[in-house]
């Protein structure tokens, strides 16, 4: 690899201040915020607005769409008006 190239890997906290979560990991991004973790160092900390503690998806408030009552409702709308 040439040298002097590449961003700096280095730990970094994401936070998701809406679910009260943070995690830390490795990353490029670079943040003028810091933040105290729990092992005591202090690392950049970067803040998201959705994270796997807040998307609906991975918490199960996810709402599942009605398919068939939306195909009988359109067929009764306008279903008789293609003839």
């Amino acid at each position: 690899m040439k040298t002097g190239i590449h961003p700096e890997y280095r730990h970094v906290v994401f936070r998701d201040r809406s679910a009260d979560f943070a995690f830390l990991t490795r990353s490029t991004m670079t943040s003028q915020n810091t933040v105290e973790w729990q092992d005591g160092n202090t690392y950049p900390v970067i803040d998201v607005e959705i994270s796997s503690a807040s998307h609906p998806f991975y918490t199960g408030t996810q709402r599942v769409l009605d398919t068939a009552g939306r195909v009988e409702r359109f067929q009764r709308r306008y279903g008789g008006r293609s003839q």
